[in-house]
């Protein structure tokens, strides 16, 4: 997904995208690099000019968010460092989208996962969390899968118990019905990580 980028991109010049998968690492880099059969995201791009009222500005939104995006890169959060061997500077924002939900299969692994993007991210650092609320499972193509089944009181408790102070939490309750995954809400909660004297 790149929906979250087109906003990202008005505030940070360099974006450095992680992911777990080659496949999708070399999916991004075909739609950054423009290559022919690239998967085509302008939806995503037309759905942001259309909310920002500025339809004229399509492709030029296309292109800040291609040139800010300075590298997609594989991760492994079974790490201790998810980018090993490659060390990065600390981020000064993390947005991470729907990815606990669906790689934590209990409470203490979604924690550690957390912890593990803490330790990307500056003392003072934002970090923006989506998720599903009471997820169970989630589908693709004919496949099911677990999803992590937690609520925003959880959330909440798990950020504060890693040194980050909540600026912002949004519940939206779902509104559109599908068989393809079983939330009951999504949380948007805006973070900072405690500086340490």
């Amino acid at each position: 997904m790149v929906h979250h980028l087109y906003s990202a991109c008005d505030f940070f010049k360099h974006i450095i995208v992680l992911k777990t998968r080659d496949r999708c690492i070399m999916e991004l880099k075909r739609w950054v690099d423009t290559r022919t059969g690239a998967f085509d995201w302008g939806h995503a791009a037309k759905l942001y000019v259309d909310m920002e009222e500025k339809s004229d500005q399509l492709k030029d939104k296309e292109e800040k968010v291609r040139s800010a995006l300075q590298h997609v890169m594989k991760c492994n959060l079974e790490k201790e460092n998810i980018t090993d061997p490659i060390v990065l500077p600390l981020a000064d924002c993390i947005i991470s989208a729907w990815l606990l939900d669906v790689i934590s299969r209990e409470q203490d692994n979604y924690i550690r996962y957390l912890r593990k993007l803490s330790r990307l991210l500056k003392p003072g650092g934002q970090l923006i969390l989506i998720g599903d609320l009471d997820l169970t499972y989630f589908t693709v193509g004919a496949e099911k899968f677990h999803g992590f089944t937690y609520d925003e009181d959880f959330a909440r408790k798990s950020l504060e118990g890693e040194g980050f102070v909540i600026d912002c939490c949004e519940v939206k309750k779902r509104t559109v019905k599908s068989d393809l995954l079983d939330y009951k809400a999504i949380i948007f909660i805006a973070a900072h990580k405690q500086n340490l004297v």
